[in-house]
């Protein structure tokens, strides 16, 4: 005589046990999706310094700081349209296009012989960047229970940290062997992802039930109630992206560059490996965030990470001794990271599924067009005041952020 038991819905990995074939690939592929995502556009940080001294480019720190904030708004305006796109045609197009756009000009930025060129690489590299979370967070918030929403999603955030730290491990293999080129090179390897998602990924049942002429409207994004939760998404998304790239963007080159330079002076190798231990904190900041969040609710954890972030940075930017650098590092990730795990699912809650892609879309990536001047505005104070100076204006961006918060509707799940 046989016996089947229902999946245990009360165990850490419950949100994985629970779903069903269809909810798994999903998460798949948004996880895999990002994490690639991450891998491609941190390239950009860890050989910046490369690219800073190299005779052909000679990047000054401010064209350097210029290029990325280029990226973020292509980021932003890539954002949109694929989401809008994503609501409109579905999930899986949108994310497969997104894809295999950041992965060929990723590539595409190891040909370059300008300033020029590597920024036309770098602004179509960001658009399809932009368009990659959009898609990811919202199928994965469509197939997943409510109750496992945060956790889900958390996971798929983290996956973040995995690419970042690839990324740091290949700028460690391949730089010495090949120089920053090389490294560009490697990043074309995630357009591969494109043909499992094409075989194996379904649309999610909720968006197909939609009516289509409902599909993707900007307009429904501003319309009483629901255009004031869109502002204020935006601003607190804003802020918190502000933040996260004028640390992120500026670290590797802080722990690389001469002290002459206001750097620490630390070997690219050496670099390489204090990035990689940032990630550890990363990813762990990510997972647990969508526990905190799935237990306490969205707004008590978003609010204790961007606080403890905004501490957290100007401590981190005054700290000029190696091992106190590398123990604190993670520490610095973790809270100043983690939160971005919650955003998939808070836009979930509050957006129904016609516009849902939109409004992640169009919240996640307008904020990016005022986190666009965090790596110029960083650069430009690295260079004239100092990095500990950059990376408090970096902290105070997290503290208005966690201000945002005392107007947004708290939720654990819907």
């Amino acid at each position: 005589m046989s016996s089947t038991h229902p999946p245990d819905d009360t165990g850490a990995f419950a949100w994985w046990h629970t779903a069903d074939a269809r909810a798994r690939r999903a998460f798949t592929a948004a996880a895999l999706g990002w994490m690639l995502d991450s891998f491609d556009v941190m390239l950009y940080s860890l050989v910046l310094a490369a690219l800073i001294q190299d005779p052909v480019l000679q990047l000054s720190t401010a064209t350097a700081g210029t290029l990325g904030a280029l990226t973020l708004l292509s980021a932003a305006a890539g954002g949109v349209v694929f989401g809008v796109v994503a609501d409109r045609v579905g999930r899986k197009q949108a994310l497969m296009s997104a894809v295999l756009c950041y992965s060929v000009f990723t590539a595409a930025c190891g040909f370059a012989q300008s300033v020029p060129q590597l920024a036309v690489f770098r602004i179509l590299l960001g658009f399809g960047m932009g368009g990659e979370w959009a898609t990811g967070a919202t199928l994965v918030s469509e197939t997943f229970a409510p109750r496992h929403r945060g956790k889900a999603l958390a996971f798929v955030q983290s996956a973040w940290a995995i690419g970042y730290a690839l990324a740091a491990l290949v700028n460690l293999l391949v730089m010495p062997l090949w120089g920053w080129r090389g490294v560009f090179f490697v990043g074309v390897i995630p357009a591969l992802l494109t043909l499992w998602i094409r075989q194996r990924v379904d649309e999610p049942a909720e968006w197909q039930r939609t009516p289509p002429e409902a599909r993707g409207r900007l307009s429904q994004l501003f319309v009483g109630e629901r255009g004031r939760l869109t502002v204020l998404l935006t601003v607190m998304n804003a802020c918190t992206l502000f933040g996260w790239w004028g640390l992120n963007l500026w670290v590797p080159a802080y722990l690389n560059l001469p002290e002459s330079r206001g750097g620490i002076g630390l070997s690219a190798s050496a670099m390489s490996w204090f990035v990689m231990a940032m990630q550890a904190g990363m990813w762990l900041g990510y997972v647990s965030f969508g526990y905190l969040a799935d237990a306490a609710g969205r707004k008590r954890a978003y609010v204790l990470f961007v606080l403890m972030a905004a501490v957290l940075l100007p401590v981190y930017g005054q700290v000029r001794t190696p091992l106190l650098l590398l123990m604190l590092g993670p520490l610095v990730a973790f809270f100043g990271t983690g939160h971005f795990s919650g955003f998939g699912a808070v836009i979930a809650e509050l957006f129904p599924s016609e516009v849902r892609a939109t409004a992640a879309g169009l919240c996640y990536n307008l904020g990016r067009v005022a986190s666009a001047a965090a790596p110029f505005v960083v650069g430009e104070l690295a260079g004239t005041r100092g990095f500990g100076a950059a990376f408090a204006v970096a902290g105070a961006a997290f503290l208005l952020a966690g201000v945002s918060w005392a107007f947004i509707p708290g939720r654990r799940h819907a």
